[in-house]
């Protein structure tokens, strides 16, 4: 599994502890996983690269009954979480642009941490 997905083994064992994938039969002391389980690690690695912490992955991994719409509040939730990131990170642009057009060395330093 490791060799097809690009995941490493303890990332897999680890993924296998928390309940991502199910535990595959050992055939002479190895993991045999089968087919459908690249397509899991697929979905794993894919809400990991978007910012969800595993806890947050077990839960879209249960949520995520074709009949269910739980992964729907997951994805809400996310969206609240970027959308507040982007509001720091566009304070921290202006505040760091300001800084360079500024001629004062403390242009930042004097306005950081002052209530707004």
């Amino acid at each position: 599994m490791a060799s097809r997905t690009g995941v490493a083994t303890s990332a897999l064992r680890n993924w296998e502890e928390l309940g991502l994938l199910p535990a595959p039969p050992r055939v002479s002391g190895q993991r045999r996983y089968p087919p459908s389980a690249v397509g899991l690690v697929g979905v794993v690695v894919s809400l990991r690269n978007i910012g969800f912490a595993l806890q947050d992955v077990k839960a879209f991994i249960a949520a995520r009954s074709p009949a269910g719409d739980g992964w729907r509040e997951l994805y809400q939730r996310k969206i609240a979480e970027l959308d507040q990131r982007i509001a720091q990170a566009q304070v921290a642009h202006t505040a760091i642009a300001h800084g360079l057009a500024c001629r004062s060395h403390s242009a930042i330093s004097s306005s950081a941490g002052k209530p707004r």
